[in-house]
This record gives structure tokens, sequence and C-alpha cells, in this order.
């Protein structure tokens, strides 16, 4: 079977731990494990007595409640845990795509689903936001690439690598294109809570329509990659053939983790994480949109709505993809090549670090840069 490997996570495994600074990381700087549980002193106490076990399979009661409270309407038998995101992606893709079946999906994106369809010699169609638009959805393009073999609708919101939130009419559009053809929507959701310019939460699919898997994320809003727990929440039945799946692939997420999860998701410290993401990104993102200013015209973009990353477009003659190798080898400066996202002579820069560790970066990326103009 022919195998076209997963460019971003292939490139930021060779590089993220040879340079000095990663800028692809999309979420903000990680949290230590004692500032996590300050707010608890009996926490690391119980921690120490825990017996390493497996945990529920499915998940900690206490943290697939702390996940369902999330979204409006789901139960526990809503909810199913993960290792990360990332595989909560791919035992949907494996559980729902059958022989036939094509893939509509959002572009540009995170694109392990689309590697998945691919891989599968399931067909995929893109549909796009639209550069020129501030991100906007193209209407018209979502329409003409669903048909009656899409199975499945994917798609990242708010948005990797632009930060776009889709708007209550762009979301109403790919539920109608969905219900129209009986396909499924699949919402990674994993920037939800991480928001720039807005305090209100960005909404979920779920609830909108009968048939959305939305998925999440301790990694992005939370500061918490290393936890590796992500989840699904959709309806019961599906949930259930699901965990089918996830008894295949890595059985069940950490006991530690389950539980470091869920004290991150219980009231109030699941306020506090995401007060501190935003802040880390309100802060970041003015350091960085400076920097950019200054350089004489060479970028443009639309700034992000949301998460810990911007999508840049640069005007110089060389790919993305030998512009980020030049930049690691260089000033030892990992960013994502727009190649990775489908979309040539961008960059995605991640901005959710300390300014001193941003001021260094950029300062090393404009020495490599005023070697090419």
């Amino acid at each position: 079977m022919k195998f076209t490997p997963f460019d971003l996570e292939y490139t930021q495994s060779i590089w993220e731990q040879k340079v000095e600074f990663n800028l692809t990381e999309s979420g903000v700087h990680p949290i230590t494990l004692q500032e996590l549980i300050s707010d608890d002193a009996g926490l690391l106490d119980r921690l120490l007595r825990l017996e390493i076990n497996y945990p529920h399979v499915n998940g900690i009661p206490p943290l697939r409640e702390n996940i369902a409270a999330l979204y409006e309407g789901a139960g526990t038998e809503n909810v199913l845990v993960t290792v990360g995101a990332v595989e909560a992606n791919h035992i949907i893709m494996q559980t729902l795509l059958e022989d036939g079946d094509e893939l509509a999906t959002l572009t540009p994106t995170y694109k392990q689903v689309w590697g998945i369809a691919a891989n599968s010699n399931h067909a995929v169609k893109p549909f796009r936001l639209d550069p020129d638009k501030a991100w906007a959805l193209d209407i018209e393009d979502l329409h003409r690439q669903v048909n009656e073999k899409t199975k499945i609708i994917a798609l990242v919101n708010p948005n990797n690598p632009t930060g776009h939130i889709l708007t209550s009419e762009e979301m109403n559009e790919i539920v109608a294109a969905a219900d129209k053809v009986g396909a499924w929507i699949l919402a990674d959701e994993v920037y939800r809570g991480a928001e720039r310019t807005q305090e209100q939460e960005t909404p979920s699919f779920f609830g909108l329509y009968d048939k959305v898997l939305a998925v999440g994320s301790m990694s992005k809003a939370y500061g918490l990659p290393g936890l590796r727990v992500g989840w699904v929440v959709g309806p019961a039945n599906t949930i259930e053939d699901l965990w089918r799946r996830h008894e295949y692939t890595a059985i069940t997420a950490g006991m530690i983790s389950n539980h470091l999860a869920a004290h991150a998701l219980s009231e109030p410290v699941r306020p506090r994480l995401r007060t501190r993401a935003r802040d880390y990104i309100k802060a970041g993102y003015p350091i960085l949109k400076e920097w950019m200013d200054s350089q004489d015209g060479l970028f443009s973009h639309t700034p992000p709505q949301a998460s810990a990353v911007t999508f840049i477009k640069y005007d110089l003659d060389i790919n993305s993809t030998a512009l980020m190798e030049k930049l690691c080898t260089e000033a030892s400066v990992f960013v994502g090549a727009g190649d990775s996202f489908g979309m040539d002579k961008h960059i995605r820069i991640a901005f959710g670090q300390n300014k001193e560790v941003l001021d260094e970066a950029f300062s090393r990326i404009e020495r490599t840069l005023d070697s090419l103009r």
C-alpha cells in the first residue's frame, strides 16, 4: 500500500529536539507539575499513594464527567478518553470510513485525517478558507466538494494554522452540507479555550447535528501536551464503536495522566489554566506583530482570532520547506513550513512563549532572512 508520511509531525520528529528555539508547537509554554497541582494541597499525597494500574479503559469517571460538562447535553456515556487527540482522530477514521467513501476537509489544516484517508485509498476533497477574505469559509467550495460519497466532513475549529474561528453562519453551512448527504462532522476542537480576540469560548459543533464527533485535548488551551490525554464526544452508540477500536490501538491513556487531566478540568483549576494560556497568547502576539511590521513588507497575514500560532505569507524566492530547514540549521529556530499545510510561501509561527524567548528567536530569524533578501 502506498504510504505518505505525516509531513508536519515527521519534520517535528526530526528537528524539535535539535534546535534551541521551537516555534512549531501550537500550544502555549507547558505548565509545570508543581504549578498544576499548587491549589490542591492533598493531591500530591494522593498521587504518591496511587497504584500505577490500568485505569478505566474509556477514562476514569471524574475525568469523563469533567469533559462532558464542557459540552451542552453530553453525559459520561458520550465521552471516550483517548491517547491525545491524534488517537481520537485515528480511530474515528478507522471506524467510519468504508470502501468508496470520501473525506471532505477544510484547508489549510492540520493534515492528520487527510493523510489517514489518502493512505487508505479514500478520495480527499478539500474545501478552503479564503486567504483573500481573512480566511473566511468559501461556502460555494464547501458545497461543491461535498457529495453523496462524502462520509466525513473534517475541520479544525478554531483553525490550525490560521487561528480563524468559524462564524455561526459558517458552522450552519457545514451542518447543512453534512445533513444534505448524511455525512458525519469530525470537529477537531483542540483550540477551544485558547481564544485571543474574545472572552467567549468557541462554540462546539456537538449538539448542532446528530452526527457530530467533537475531539478535544489537554495540549493546547491547557499547556499539558505531555499528559497525552484527548477525547471524543459523540452519540453514545458511536462512542461504543470507537471504544472497540481504542482497545486495539492504545487500550487506555495512563493512570496518572487520567488523574491529572481530571484535576486540570475541574473547577476552579480549568479557568486558571485557560487564563494562563490566554495570557501567553495575548502577550505573545503583539511581540510577533511588531517584529513582522519591522520587516519592510516581507510578511502579510490575517491576525489569528485564537491559538498560539499564525499563518504568515512571505515574499521571498524560496520554498517553505527549504526556508524551514535553513532556519533550523543556520538560526536553530524551528518554524512550520507552509508545505505541511498544503500552501507554499507560508510559514506557521508560534508565539505562546515568554518575551525573551520570542525576541531572541525573531532576531535569529531576521539574520537568516537578511541573507536571502
